[in-house]
């Protein structure tokens, strides 16, 4: 999952492109591939795995793949030489399984971020506020994404990958639906003021976007499934779209009062702006400057933390960044204001 799965950070990582690499297609680790397996795989004494591998779905070519590539790795640290990728990933130190431990680590890490953001907003945003279940929903797709980042970089597999991106994906249109319903006030509201047991009603636009985003996940989903082979580059294109969207709407939130271009609180003048929408702005810089992890990519330190792992990283504080942003929004006077 392969999610904060609403931002361009998010959505660069969900686009590595997944080909050969110049390490997997070199002579000396096929050949290397080849003798390990006829020596550990195919003869009658091949001994068995240890179970965090068996547990983990490691076959014993993926093993014999995984020690070539090391000791292959090793030398060429040893001549001097340039680390090389395999299958488009770098060479990383397996622990109890895992492929890539330190990214496994920095996506629970995430996880825990959205969870305390969702522990937050229950705590402090009314049950009645009309902007309350839409966070939480998206704080449980988030977490959905990150446990699905977790699986995917313990085990790179297809299945493993697919629920990495669509989750991630999910997650990415989510923020950007709940971000169009905040910003254009479609909300739910309560029929009358003097009515409080009537439940709020959906607007027909509302109704519409639910739709349309939808309609719009369930093709992007079923047209990667439906190829012969999986389109990294429409997945990329795709999340990068709604990404960008969901970042200039934010931006455009948190533009000073002197060039309001949305009715940021319906209760307020337009040119209302109070303190904290600022930090809408410090987090779309954040997440744009982070993409920069993704775009210089270098071997991993220690064969175990890279630029992705540390995407990962820097993720959680910007999650945790974005429900204070959230909360505060939430508390604004203006939407008391608005119910009178």
């Amino acid at each position: 999952m392969k999610l904060t799965f609403s931002t361009t950070l998010a959505i660069v990582s969900l686009s590595r492109l997944v080909y050969a690499s110049s390490g997997d297609r070199s002579g000396e680790f096929s050949q290397c591939v080849d003798s390990c397996n006829v020596d550990r795989c195919i003869t009658p004494a091949t001994p068995d795995l240890p179970l965090a591998l068996r547990l983990t779905r490691w076959s014993c070519v993926d093993d014999c793949k995984y020690r070539c590539m090391h000791a292959i790795t090793a030398k060429d640290v040893y001549q001097g030489k340039t680390i090389q990728q395999y299958y488009g990933k770098w060479p990383f130190w397996r622990l109890a399984g895992m492929q890539e431990p330190a990214s496994v680590a920095f996506s629970l890490l995430n996880l825990w971020a959205h969870a305390r953001g969702a522990s937050k907003i229950r705590r402090r945003v009314s049950e009645t506020h009309p902007m309350r279940s839409y966070y939480l929903t998206w704080s449980m797709v988030s977490i959905n994404a990150w446990i699905w980042s977790s699986v995917f970089h313990t085990r790179d597999l297809p299945f493993t990958e697919k629920m990495d991106y669509f989750s991630a994906a999910l997650a990415i249109m989510y923020a950007l639906y709940y971000t169009i319903i905040r910003l254009f006030h479609l909300y739910p509201r309560v029929p009358s003021q003097l009515t409080f047991t009537a439940k709020p009603t959906k607007s027909v636009k509302q109704r519409f976007l639910a739709l349309i985003c939808t309609l719009a996940y369930i093709s992007h989903v079923a047209y990667l499934l439906l190829l012969p082979r999986f389109d990294y580059t429409y997945n990329m294109a795709f999340n990068l779209t709604l990404g960008l969207l969901h970042n200039a709407l934010w931006a455009i939130y948190s533009l000073p009062s002197s060039i309001s271009l949305i009715h940021r609180f319906p209760a307020r003048p337009k040119s209302y702006r109070p303190r904290f929408v600022a930090k809408a702005a410090l987090f779309v810089f954040l997440t744009t400057a982070a993409t920069g992890l993704e775009l210089f990519d270098f071997p991993p330190w220690s064969l175990t933390i890279d630029a992705h792992s540390l995407w990962h990283l820097v993720t959680a504080p910007i999650a945790l960044l974005w429900y204070d942003l959230l909360v505060e929004d939430s508390l604004d006077p203006s939407w008391r204001e608005a119910k009178t």
